[in-house]
């Protein structure tokens, strides 16, 4: 229409010329060049407001030092990492809501601290975690048009109650003392309801949890080949244990095939999606998590073992998304973050003698502690021309954050009594102010909190370690026994938490213990 008005305006212009219209024709004409010139202008900052697909890649289970991009003495190759840091901002002090895995994912999508509700992993069998009252974050997108999809770990539950048979008895097992079910307990012909599904996802593809039964494939909520059998042979691992529990398995499944199945799955979605319509991919890796099987092809590309050559494998599948993306031409108008649940399992501290590799860097601590590698992640976000490319941030955030700056993104409102703990950071994230975040809570287990402020973080428990230290490590760390009945820090000057204050510093750790009590008593 406006191109029309333009070729009648250009022919009136030509037409006064040469006539003398009269002024009231020489007016409508001038109107009708600001109104096209006023719908181009509009047109462009549509074009510029077009939504950006967003895609969250959340490893299992990884260090803060095992990129190389993040730590110059990793023993791990991470060239694809590396480019997404060159490509866009790298944040060093962002942390995940727990040190283990389920409730860092509930925060996430939720954009609510985990120890609100509940503390430790939906375990095999468990019901969903995920609070019905209030919206995820794939639920908020929809709201905006998204097309939104999960490929890979979920660990988040499932109303296992809607196809459990009749009359199935609970049985222990006689090793764990645990609650054991077998493939004949199940109807898996039925759909299973909790799941991603029910939670806002369009699709999901995944086994689920890689190391907890059911061992088969799920696609939507359904188990696309029913467990015919019950697993009990572990697999040969290339470092640490199996890790796997018992329970029902298809028969023969492939432990080995998980990693290379769910990064096709995502390619392929990927690639389906119409250019005209914005999506959501929360692609959660199974890797580096226990059983650590990383595919032939991988095994000896790393100078960090088994661990290191699944990292590897790890970093060459984000480099597959990356060029799926980069394939389809929508690269740079994608958001990509990058970070993952929670520190390295206990493995790592074996690493550290053998190979020499700091899977956590310069941080105290693994998965679990309440120490810093517990829970600070390497984070990054890329996408082109709106966050700094080759830029280091060293602002507090949390996962948590990732909920109020997407919706910030992309102009959705936030329904009242959803991702009460969420900042919307998105201004810190493309680089235009500090952080907003001064105060954030570490937890793993109803027996421990910490609380960071500014600089400064306070243990309020005897110890932030909860995976055991190895002697032969704090000896050769000089970690001091801690006789204090909390440990206090100022992570500026002692990042690695070897100096505790908690004694030189009374009025610290009172104002500390009293800002910790307000952000519990808080009940969002």
């Amino acid at each position: 229409m406006c191109r029309a008005y333009l070729d009648i305006g250009k022919q009136g212009t030509q037409n006064a010329e040469h006539v003398d219209a009269p002024i009231s024709t020489r007016l409508s004409i001038v109107a009708l060049i600001l109104f096209c010139s006023f719908c181009q202008s509009e047109s462009l900052h549509a074009a510029d407001a077009k939504l950006p697909n967003i895609v969250i890649l959340y490893a299992d289970d990884m260090g803060f030092g095992d990129l190389q991009c993040q730590n110059p003495d990793s023993k791990i190759p991470t060239p694809n990492l590396n480019r997404l840091a060159a490509e866009g901002t790298r944040f060093t002090d962002c942390h995940s809501s727990s040190g283990i895995c389920t409730p860092s994912r509930y925060a996430l999508l939720q954009g609510r601290y985990h120890w609100r509700k509940f503390h430790g992993i939906v375990n095999s069998f468990d019901a969903s975690v995920l609070d019905d009252s209030a919206t995820t974050l794939p639920e908020l997108l929809k709201t905006k048009g998204y097309k939104t999809a999960c490929i890979g770990k979920w660990h988040l539950g499932w109303d296992w109650n809607a196809i459990q048979k009749p009359n199935t008895k609970p049985r222990l097992h006689p090793d764990s003392g645990k609650v054991e079910y077998f493939s004949d307990d199940f109807d898996w012909s039925k759909p299973i309801p909790g799941g991603p599904l029910s939670h806002g996802f369009d699709y999901y593809f995944g086994d689920d949890v890689p190391n907890f039964p059911p061992y088969a494939w799920f696609e939507n909520d359904r188990v696309i080949t029913p467990p015919n059998a019950s697993l009990s042979i572990a697999p040969s691992t290339l470092e640490g244990n199996w890790e796997a529990r018992p329970g029902p398995s298809v028969k023969d499944w492939d432990f080995f095939g998980v990693m290379p199945t769910i990064t096709q799955k995502a390619e392929d979605w990927i690639e389906q999606q119409s250019q005209e319509k914005p999506f959501f991919l929360y692609f959660a890796f199974t890797s580096p998590h226990a059983p650590i099987i990383p595919t032939q092809s991988f095994q000896g590309q790393s100078k960090a073992g088994g661990y290191g050559d699944y990292v590897c494998q790890t970093d060459a599948a984000i480099g597959r998304v990356i060029d799926a993306l980069e394939k389809k031409g929508i690269l740079d108008e994608t958001l990509i973050l990058f970070s993952a649940d929670n520190g390295p399992e206990h493995y790592a501290y074996e690493r550290v003698r053998k190979f020499d590799h700091r899977s956590s860097g310069p941080l105290r601590g693994l998965k679990r502690d309440l120490w810093e590698g517990g829970h600070r992640v390497p984070t990054i976000a890329r996408w082109k021309g709106k966050i700094p490319a080759g830029k280091v941030q060293d602002g507090l955030m949390s996962q948590i954050d990732f909920y109020a700056s997407i919706a910030k993104i992309v102009d959705a409102a936030i329904p009242e009594g959803s991702a009460p703990d969420s900042i919307d950071q998105w201004e810190f994230i493309s680089g235009k102010t500090p952080s907003k975040r001064s105060t954030l809570v570490h937890n793993t287990n109803p027996n421990g909190y910490a609380i960071r402020h500014d600089d400064w973080v306070l243990i309020d428990t005897k110890s932030g370690g909860v995976s055991k230290v190895p002697e032969w490590y704090t000896k050769q760390m000089g970690f001091n026994p801690n006789p204090h009945a909390g440990e206090l820090y100022n992570l500026r000057e002692d990042l690695g938490q070897k100096k505790n204050l908690f004694a030189e510093n009374p009025e610290k750790v009172a104002a500390l213990r009293m800002l910790l009590q307000q952000q519990k008593n808080l009940t969002p």
